[in-house]
């Protein structure tokens, strides 16, 4: 944990992947994260594989928060969160528009109770458009915006992405919106702030970044990026595994063809010409496909390193643990106070040169701080029995 937002507090009412992930990286950079659960907890803590401290997806996207269970659907439940809200410079919330009005979250409730607030809410898809109703999962938005369509231009079948790529750059967004609207209201903006991330503009933007291209200029332009489609961008066989290879510049390209004997390529008229190369990729890439199958793994790395032609071994997922790059910078460490059963953990991976970390938190249990939380906010110790008794809190 890094104390570079040192007293700036957020309630975070997300589940699964983007809320959460959203919510660790504020508390990362050292924001107080008040994350708000109903009494049966946020369905991660439950995913499959489970360990000491509940399911895997709960444990790496939940650290450095402190946690209150609240039975929102209950009016009294709603009070208690709102003596909270009322405290806050953030609430951040990953539910649909009409599930969070109900529930007092949207933007004018929460506006009423603070109107300093910060108010940032990650939806499917934005509320000016004829989609806004719809329900959205990461497979869904991943669909929806093109990227599991990119198969398919590519020559192959439609298919997900095989990592819950939707929500992690939502949450990313997220983040960048919320730290803006806090810079802007350290800045003299007065009033409340309304924040909307939309998955699907957000991820059909991501896409489009490259993808757009001759749509760009034209309005029946070609949309597809040609190198990044090309059959033969792909990693490539070696002797004995995988190997990743990108000549980029007409440089690492001419080393490359020195290397494996295809010289007289770089001699070809169109070859010095950067447009004329780029239209000549698919079979740049072919030639890269049908050299590579001659020599190990090994001794590709060791030959294109020496040429400084960028190059990776390509590691399957249970190879990323023995990574000697991250063995040496301690990427997988298990902080002193997590629990004994979890062996592996995942660090904030930004750096900031001169500022010290704090040892992270590891996440703690459903409605651990419930009671600490309501006694800041001023309730006296009877009001939260009668909530505990009640059922509406857990703690």
């Amino acid at each position: 944990m890094l104390p570079l937002l040192n007293g700036i507090r957020i309630i975070e009412i997300g589940a699964v992947v983007l809320g959460p992930y959203a919510g660790q990286m504020l508390a990362d950079l050292g924001a107080e994260v008040i994350k708000v659960e109903p009494l049966e907890g946020d369905i991660a803590r439950h995913a499959h594989p489970r360990g000491e401290g509940g399911g895997a997806l709960f444990v790496n996207n939940n650290r450095n928060k402190r946690m209150i269970a609240v039975d929102l659907k209950r009016p009294e439940g709603r009070a208690a969160l709102a003596r909270l809200i009322a405290g806050a410079d953030v609430l951040f919330h990953n539910m649909r528009v009409d599930a969070a009005e109900r529930l007092g979250l949207g933007f004018e409730a929460v506006a009423e109770i603070n109107p300093r607030i910060v108010h940032c809410a990650a939806i499917g898809f934005g509320q000016r458009g004829r989609y806004r109703d719809r329900p959205a999962f990461d497979d869904i938005i991943q669909a929806a915006s093109g990227i599991a369509g990119l198969g398919a231009a590519a020559g192959g079948d439609p298919r997900f992405v095989p990592t819950i790529l939707a929500d992690k750059v939502a949450a990313l967004h997220a983040v960048y919106a919320i730290l803006a609207a806090l810079v802007a209201r350290a800045g003299g903006r007065e009033g409340p702030i309304r924040v909307e991330v939309p998955m699907f503009e957000a991820l059909a933007a991501f896409l489009l970044n490259e993808h757009l291209a001759g749509a760009t200029f034209a309005p029946d332009g070609a949309v597809g990026y040609p190198r990044i489609l090309s059959p033969d961008r792909r990693p490539f066989r070696t002797a004995d595994g995988w190997i990743a290879v990108l000549p980029y510049t007409e440089r690492q390209w001419r080393a490359f063809l020195d290397e494996i004997g295809r010289a007289d390529v770089a001699r070809e008229p169109w070859f010095d010409d950067p447009r004329e190369r780029a239209a000549h990729i698919d079979a740049l890439y072919a030639l890269v496909a049908a050299s590579l199958a001659e020599r190990t793994t090994g001794a590709w790395i060791a030959a294109l390193s020496a040429r400084d032609i960028p190059c990776s071994k390509v590691p399957g997922l249970a190879d990323m643990l023995d990574d000697p790059h991250l063995e040496e910078i301690g990427f997988f460490d298990v902080p002193a106070d997590y629990p004994e059963g979890i062996v592996r953990a995942l660090p904030q991976p930004v750096l900031f040169d001169g500022i010290a970390p704090r040892p992270d938190t590891p996440p703690r249990a459903l409605g651990a701080d419930s009671r600490a939380l309501l006694r800041e906010s001023g309730m006296a110790e009877g009001e939260i029995d009668a909530l505990v008794d009640a059922g509406v809190i857990a703690a």
